[in-house]
């Protein structure tokens, strides 16, 4: 950990303190849990435009980890959505394997073209109005859109009970504002994203998937087989 306890960082990055992976934890504790005997659904967004070429091989590995950490909580489904080049944006089937998950996104590659978050919000409440969703997670470095707009379709999300949880890769600064605008809307949380933060982010999204699949009795399992995650998140909703 460095002088002023920030996470470490790669150049050009910007790591989260640990009052930011705090209030993380503590707005994780939003999410409404699946109903008992139903399974939690949780989506993930990933931002594949050319911006993130120089890092995607390590950003692929980071968020595959990411994925095989929520893949191994019960009773979870899982989205993969993502965007690039000139309008393309797409989205898996809801599937339960993480490792699966991962192996789709390892197939995608960069591809120069705005961004098109607006599409992933979308797609998001779209979803939400067919079935309940627990989180929506996103990934990426930049936002070239209307953040009025944005910013509005976050709060139908926010209204809706569906948090976002942003990662971001880079120090873009109007990204930065919007995503964290989005995160208060939503009740989320917006975090940085770089290659030397992969064990921890993996704790972090699997504790919330952990409460989105099973609530405050899944993570009290997990707490006591002792992970990590599952407890820093219980001490929170305790």
């Amino acid at each position: 950990m460095n002088k002023d306890n920030r996470t470490p960082t790669t150049a050009g990055t910007t790591g989260s303190s640990r009052r930011e992976i705090d209030e993380f934890l503590a707005r994780a504790s939003t999410i409404a849990p699946a109903p008992a005997g139903g399974r939690g659904r949780l989506m993930f967004a990933l931002d594949a435009t050319m911006s993130r070429q120089p890092s995607w091989d390590k950003a692929c590995a980071i968020q595959g980890e990411m994925f095989t950490e929520a893949g191994k909580v019960g009773g979870l489904d899982m989205q993969l959505v993502y965007f690039r080049g000139f309008g393309e944006c797409r989205a898996s089937k809801w599937i339960s394997d993480g490792e699966k998950l991962g192996g789709l996104m390892s197939r995608i590659d960069c591809r120069g073209g705005r961004t098109q978050i607006g599409k992933v919000l979308v797609r998001a409440l779209e979803e939400t109005r067919k079935a309940p969703v627990q989180a929506l997670v996103y990934i990426g470095d930049a936002m070239e859109e209307n953040v009025d707009i944005l910013c509005a379709r976050a709060g139908e999300l926010g209204l809706k009970r569906v948090p976002m949880f942003l990662f971001q890769e880079r120090g873009d600064r109007a990204a930065t504002s919007a995503f964290k605008e989005m995160a208060r809307l939503t009740r989320g949380a917006h975090l940085s994203f770089d290659s030397s933060a992969s064990a921890e982010l993996a704790r972090l999204l699997k504790a919330v998937a952990v409460y989105a699949a099973g609530g405050h009795k899944a993570l009290a399992d997990r707490s006591r087989g002792g992970d990590a995650g599952a407890r820093l998140l219980l001490d929170k909703l305790s």
